[in-house]
């Protein structure tokens, strides 16, 4: 066993706290086409065609629930319901920007 270790985490891991909120699958895509402002349920559809209803909606769910982003009901007829990233959501861009990135790389790397 080497004698030089990796430095433990402080507890309770905020890298794991961190990671937890984009694991989710699309949670990422979500993050990433509300960055430009506010977007409505069906405009995150179109934004991510893969993704059914069902997932969307549990991704938002959840991602209100960790204060990732915020739900809004206009009161239009009829009602619609705004996205938008709080500014807690908004401080991931540049996280997954700087994985958007190396994502490039890698799949440059792949191909060449």
């Amino acid at each position: 066993m080497r004698k030089n270790q990796s430095v433990a985490p402080p507890e309770p891991c905020m890298l794991s706290e961190c990671m937890a909120v984009i694991s989710g699958a699309w949670a990422p895509n979500v993050i990433w086409s509300l960055r430009a402002g506010p977007r409505r349920f069906s405009e995150l559809r179109a934004d991510i065609p893969p993704i059914s209803a069902k997932v969307l909606s549990t991704r938002l769910s959840e991602l209100e629930q960790k204060a990732v982003l915020t739900r809004h009901v206009r009161r239009t007829s009829p009602p619609s319901t705004e996205y938008r990233l709080t500014p807690l959501g908004a401080e991931l861009l540049p996280a997954l920007d700087a994985i958007v990135q190396v994502g490039h790389r890698l799949k440059a790397k792949r191909s060449g």
